[in-house]
């Protein structure tokens, strides 16, 4: 199928099976056994997307996904970008975790896994850090003793984002003591195996969306690891790559969302068809040409990828840029609102605004999460760019 048959065939299909409410921003779901649907649309476009293989386009049909080359996925994410649909289904599972799995485990745990996740049947979180062990994450001390069949997990992870609300969990644990990067596995387990308490912990945003979780004799499988005893540094790398993928945007479809300049015309007004303040006038065309600048970039790396892979240590450029725009943007934003954008309640501040603080609350995260930006700047100099130590 060419290219363009296939785009007049998803357009086709879009554009009679997108709910209306799914035409807008949000609206997506991260699924799991304790997902709830205020909007009954929400379940019907997942269900109809998981149908097609579509909530995870490029994983092979006998998984779940919908089998399709890296143009067809391109495609794919422009036709619904086009029609502003929302994304099916979010989360780790498919950005993390799944593509971890279709890389690494056997054929038995893809069956076991993939197709659950791409239905959004399960949701999934991420047990890397610990209280001890932050950047220096190969000192983690979260251990996995063989028990016959099984592995006995005591220990704990700290920043498991969405354990709360999680099914199962993807952790690297301490299976040999004796050395360091090469005593660490990689194993997933059902949140709701005895054992396993979760401790959400409130941010400065006001959410808790990051918890700390306990394992305390927890009796996890043999059949749960991914890959050999002693491996799980590898898969571990190898997911963060992943992760810092989706983190920087790359191969996700865009919906259409309220622009920094309207925001600029809102508050600072408009001279000649103009944003008004010559100086906030300069700083959103500047932000707007480096976006504009990274999509193309993203663009290009998909269209030049051979693989549906995360594209190697590139993905710490992805990670970190990516980063550094978002904070760049909710500052810019913060400075285009003034004193609308110091609230935290009340009837003083319209809903945008109270989020527009959270968000920009949030964002100081995202130069910590899935490795900082110092870490990422660090792997670009040595990896991408051969400099010296």
């Amino acid at each position: 199928m060419t290219a363009e048959t296939f785009r007049a065939e998803a357009r086709d299909w879009l554009e009679e099976n997108c709910p209306p409410t799914m035409r807008r921003a949000g609206g997506y779901t991260a699924g799991g056994r304790k997902a709830r649907y205020p909007n009954p649309e929400t379940k019907l476009w997942l269900d109809r997307m998981a149908e097609r293989g579509w909530t995870a386009p490029h994983w092979p049909k006998e998984y779940g996904g919908g089998g399709l080359s890296t143009e067809e996925h391109q495609v794919l994410a422009d036709e619904m970008g086009r029609i502003n649909a929302a994304a099916p289904l979010s989360g780790h599972g498919l950005t993390m975790i799944g593509p971890a799995i279709l890389e690494f485990g056997t054929h038995e745990q893809c069956l076991e896994h993939l197709p659950r996740i791409a239905r959004g049947e399960i949701r999934w979180c991420q047990g890397y850090s610990e209280p001890g062990a932050g950047s220096d994450l190969a000192s983690l001390q979260c251990r996995a003793e063989e028990d016959g069949d099984d592995y006995l997990v005591n220990g704990s992870k700290i920043w498991t984002s969405g354990a709360d609300q999680a099914d199962w969990i993807f952790a690297l644990v301490r299976t040999d003591f004796s050395v360091k990067h090469e005593g660490i596995s990689f194993l997933v387990l059902d949140m709701d195996t005895a054992g396993v308490t979760v401790s959400p912990i409130e941010l400065i945003s006001g959410s808790s969306e990051f918890c700390q979780t306990f394992f305390d004799d927890v009796r996890v499988p043999k059949r749960n690891l991914i890959g050999k005893p002693g491996e799980g540094w590898t898969v571990g790398k190898r997911l963060l790559q992943y992760e810092r993928s989706s983190i920087g945007g790359r191969g996700n479809a865009r919906q259409k969302v309220r622009t920094i300049d309207e925001t600029a015309r809102e508050y600072a007004g408009v001279e000649g068809g103009k944003i008004a303040d010559h100086d906030l006038r300069n700083r959103v065309t500047s932000l707007r040409i480096d976006e504009t600048a990274y999509q193309f970039t993203i663009r290009r790396s998909i269209e030049e990828s051979t693989s549906s892979r995360a594209p190697s240590f590139l993905s710490s450029f992805f990670k970190l840029y990516g980063t550094e725009q978002n904070m760049r943007r909710q500052d810019l934003t913060m400075d285009i609102m003034g004193v609308q954008a110091l609230g935290w309640s009340g009837d003083a501040y319209a809903p945008a605004e109270l989020g527009a603080t959270r968000g920009w609350l949030r964002s100081k995260a995202n130069s910590i999460e899935g490795g900082s930006s110092e870490v990422q700047r660090n792997i670009i100099a040595k990896r991408v760019l051969g400099l010296p130590d």
